[in-house]
């Protein structure tokens, strides 16, 4: 059967559950830095063995605006990445706090957050802690920020290290979660 035959019956099946990008061999993953004030993603697609940026950047809320209208603007942008991007799977950083619980409080929210956003598409979630993260992107558990920043250009053949922070975080979860989905 000709491709393009192939791709049309299967977008004009009644079968729900054929995932088209699964048989084309392409899987995109969003990975997600959650934080109340400023939420990082990277988008990356994996087709066959090849793994490419998409895009990265942040989702920012003012501090002058209650926490309800700011999990509302997260909410509200990540649903928009969610449409633009149609991810297979969303990799969340798990959340771990030793000092500041108000801070904790904030991300926490915004994970819940996220994780609503991605339930009501039936997108699945997975969460990495930050060792899992540095240890799929640099073997090391322990890496600092910087080595962290350096793979990321070099894994995915960045011109520069994507900024802000956040941003590269979320292309590094995002990558952790390609690593070991493997």
């Amino acid at each position: 059967m000709e491709s393009s035959i192939l791709i049309h019956w299967l977008l004009s099946s009644s079968q729900k559950h054929i995932n088209l990008k699964r048989i084309l061999n392409t899987v995109i993953i969003i990975g997600i830095d959650p934080g109340l004030a400023t939420v990082g993603f990277g988008v990356i697609r994996k087709e066959k063995d090849r793994i490419m940026p998409v895009s990265y950047g942040c989702i920012r809320t003012s501090p002058e605006k209650q926490n309800p209208k700011r999990l509302l603007e997260i909410y509200t942008e990540l649903n928009i990445l969610f449409e633009k991007y149609a991810p297979s799977e969303v990799a969340v950083e798990k959340l771990f706090f030793t000092n500041n619980i108000t801070s904790a409080m904030g991300v926490s929210e915004a994970r819940g957050v996220i994780f609503l956003a991605a339930e009501l598409r039936n997108i699945p979630v997975i969460e990495y802690t930050p060792k899992q993260v540095k240890q799929a992107i640099t073997g090391s558990g322990s890496a600092d920020k910087k080595q962290m920043q350096e793979m990321i250009k070099r894994l995915l053949s960045l011109d520069e290290i994507p900024k802000p922070d956040d941003a590269a975080d979320g292309l590094s979860i995002a990558l952790c979660h390609i690593n070991f989905r493997k």
